[in-house]
């Protein structure tokens, strides 16, 4: 029997398998003692060293920030490294996001790609390669955290409890492998000079804003104006009156942070729309000056571009706080060929020369790895070997992933060249062929990368 055929029958506990940790809203929660992200967090890891355990494997969990299962012998280990976290839901589904739902070859839900799916897949290879009495002369270990959506901090305990890989890779990304992740810039601005009522609007910084709603005073600016603008934009809407003000909302379009040009950000258009209606008040003036309609950081002195891509800026997120000021978060993927520190110190003097307080949270440095290396060769044969693609080539890319909190780990699968699974988005779907072909992949990968 070949690999495909034993893939095919397990099609059914894989699509059951994916739907139970689907099932659990596993955004970031209230932490405590016991539960760091979130009670849901630990439950969803809980249940997924559930299935390891019934697939053979020897589980450990890290105080549930992060888990692993293991199986094989040696001194040297092998991770596959996925989350199990989400990033919000959002608005805007065809279907319940926290039930698996079959379409025209799809399956709808949130996690489905990114990343509970390829988690499943590679938990499937594993029990095939059992199947197969596969020798695993090395240690390999599924380990599965639940807070690479906001910061990683499970990762970082992971490395402290557990120590790097000698080989492996994570099933976040694209294939046939990333072999480079550009650097990040985490910030956030806040204005303590504006007439903006309140404002709240996205659901996460490194998610494209698609829906802000502003409270306004009646003569914040010429509403007309504002729905002319959104008129001449094919933006949807919303005016009304509440309380003798004028409550404004406006809808974009979600992408990742990574892509931010594939969105429509709601905010940077509702204040490009106060712009254009008129309005004389700071935050209006500033944020147009330094962000606008942009993606590239080129306002605010950011811009930056090298041989592997360039710079992007998204503010995903904006609220009033409670003293009364507005605070937008900054999530800033650099190039491969600039420091994030440079980076981050352009942007902090823009703000600030422009009246806004900047607050820089995080650098991250850029990831590279050599194309032509032993275990990037490894992963692209595998990647070669089952699809008989040979034109796809590794690339570098603007998502980060776990590759950079640990050694020895590159991106590798879980999304197919040309497909958008709206990652971040609503809808998200994994096409269910291309989940069992990644179990296929999972499989010779680890067969190759234990034969280095």
């Amino acid at each position: 029997m070949t690999v495909k055929e034993q893939v095919l029958n397990y099609k059914e506990d894989i699509i059951s398998t994916l739907a139970a940790l689907v099932s659990y809203n596993s955004e970031q929660g209230e932490a405590t003692e016991e539960y760091p992200f979130g009670k849901t967090c630990a439950d969803v890891l809980h249940r997924m060293l559930g299935f390891m355990e019934e697939h053979g494997l020897k589980t450990t969990n890290l105080d549930n920030y992060i888990g692993y299962g293991e199986i094989g012998e040696g001194d040297q280990i092998v991770g596959i490294l996925g989350h199990l976290d989400i990033v919000p839901a959002g608005e805007g589904w065809n279907t319940d996001p926290f039930i698996v739902t079959e379409k025209d070859g799809k399956l709808y839900g949130r996690g489905t790609s990114d990343d509970k799916g390829a988690m499943v897949a590679s938990l499937f290879a594993l029990q095939i390669l059992q199947d197969n009495g596969f020798h695993f002369n090395k240690r390999v270990r599924l380990v599965t955290g639940t807070n690479e959506e906001t910061g990683s901090r499970c990762l970082a305990h992971y490395v402290e409890k557990e120590g790097h890989f000698d080989l492996g890779f994570t099933p976040d990304a694209n294939f046939p492998c990333v072999y480079g992740e550009k650097g990040m810039v985490a910030a956030a601005f806040t204005s303590h000079d504006s007439r903006i009522l309140s404002i709240q609007g996205g659901l996460a910084s490194n998610v494209v804003c698609n829906k802000v709603t502003a409270l306004l005073e009646s003569d914040f600016c010429d509403f007309d104006k504002a729905e002319a603008y959104f008129k001449e934009n094919d933006l949807t809407y919303s005016l009304t009156d509440k309380d003798g003000h004028k409550e404004l909302t406006v809808n974009g379009v979600s992408a990742h942070a990574s892509m931010p040009e594939l969105g429509v950000n709601a905010i940077s258009h509702l204040f490009a729309a106060l712009k254009a209606a008129g309005s004389d008040d700071h935050l209006v003036r500033q944020y147009n000056a330094l962000i606008g309609l942009t993606t590239d950081g080129s306002l605010c002195n950011c811009k930056h571009s090298d041989r592997y891509g360039s710079l992007t800026f998204n503010n995903g997120v904006i609220r009033t706080n409670e003293d009364g000021s507005i605070t937008g978060s900054i999530d800033i993927r650099t190039g491969f060929l600039v420091e994030s520190e440079d980076i981050a110190a352009r942007l902090k003097a823009a703000f600030e020369k422009e009246g806004l307080e900047c607050n820089v949270f995080g650098c991250v440095k850029p990831l590279i790895y050599d194309p032509e290396s032993p275990m990037v060769s490894a992963l692209v044969k595998a990647y070669r070997d089952v699809t008989k693609d040979e034109t796809t080539q590794p690339m570098a890319i603007g998502g980060g992933t776990y590759a950079k909190g640990i050694k020895n780990c590159i991106g590798f699968g879980c999304e197919f060249a040309g497909d958008d699974n709206h990652i971040h988005d609503a809808n998200e779907f994994v096409k269910i062929d291309d989940l069992l072909l990644q179990v296929e992949i999972y499989v010779e990968a680890i067969k190759n990368l234990c034969s280095l």
